[in-house]
């Protein structure tokens, strides 16, 4: 086989080291280059030098997207998508590209992309002639329905939870509850990562595994220890909410939305 040129291409040097070192730790015979986060040094990059068999590409950058990226540059490579935002997994990336793998990266997670990459490469299967449009198609922003209410079931009645009345939800013994602003708990019958499809991106985000916050609970953020940070919410929740430093670009970028 010959040698397999990769490039990765991620706005946060951490996490572009990080999933550097896992590939390669993983595939030490190819061949990986790291490029700059940003749009126009991507595209710049790719139009001086030879196409890679394989980019893993963050779907936000430093100045756009994915989508402005892929518009310009018009790689002829195979994708494996990298994302901190749960919603994005369900935009059909496993049809359009080769596979997506949420951040931070599940070493697993990142050896099925890659075994998924390498079937189709030793099948010796060129990409489909309309791979690229497909892959533009499925990230143009398309209208979504997000979920605007529960059902909540008591001992005797049942009525409707709004939305827009809860601060967070969080998960604890695989239970899902949902508390109210006016600091109300519900249990919801959804894990957290079918709430993430359900819900409101630019309302509500994913800190942890544990907890997803609603914009309009957020009292403030601090600095925590190893690069992560600590939010407080109104109401308080019972224990330090705190986002990694690899989710820490997304969680700013999705406060000043």
């Amino acid at each position: 086989m010959n040698k397999i040129n990769v490039v990765i291409i991620e706005d946060e040097v951490p996490a572009a080291r990080l999933l550097h070192s896992m590939v390669a730790r993983l595939r030490p015979e190819w061949d990986i280059t790291i490029l700059p986060g940003s749009v126009e040094e991507a595209v710049e990059w790719f139009a001086s030098h030879s196409h890679p068999h394989l980019i893993f590409l963050d779907i936000q950058l430093a100045d756009g997207n994915s989508f402005d990226f892929l518009s310009a540059a018009h790689p002829t490579s195979a994708i494996i998508f990298t994302t901190a935002y749960d919603q994005y997994a369900v935009r059909a990336f496993t049809v359009n590209s080769i596979d997506y793998i949420l951040k931070p990266v599940d070493e697993q997670r990142l050896q099925d992309a890659i075994a998924k990459y390498e079937q189709l490469h030793n099948s010796d299967n060129a990409l489909p002639d309309d791979y690229l449009s497909t892959l533009l198609d499925a990230l143009q922003p398309k209208e979504k329905q997000y979920r605007t209410r529960f059902l909540i079931s008591g001992v005797d009645r049942f009525w409707s939870l709004q939305v827009s009345d809860i601060a967070y939800f969080y998960s604890e013994n695989k239970i899902t509850f949902a508390v109210t602003h006016n600091n109300q708990e519900h249990i919801i019958d959804l894990s957290l990562n079918k709430l993430s499809e359900q819900l409101d991106p630019d309302r509500f985000f994913r800190a942890n595994r544990q907890v997803i916050l609603c914009i309009d609970a957020i009292h403030h953020a601090e600095p925590y220890f190893n690069g992560k940070i600590s939010v407080s919410v109104q109401p308080p929740y019972k224990s330090k909410i705190t986002i990694s430093e690899e989710k820490l670009s997304a969680f700013k970028r999705w406060l000043n939305f």
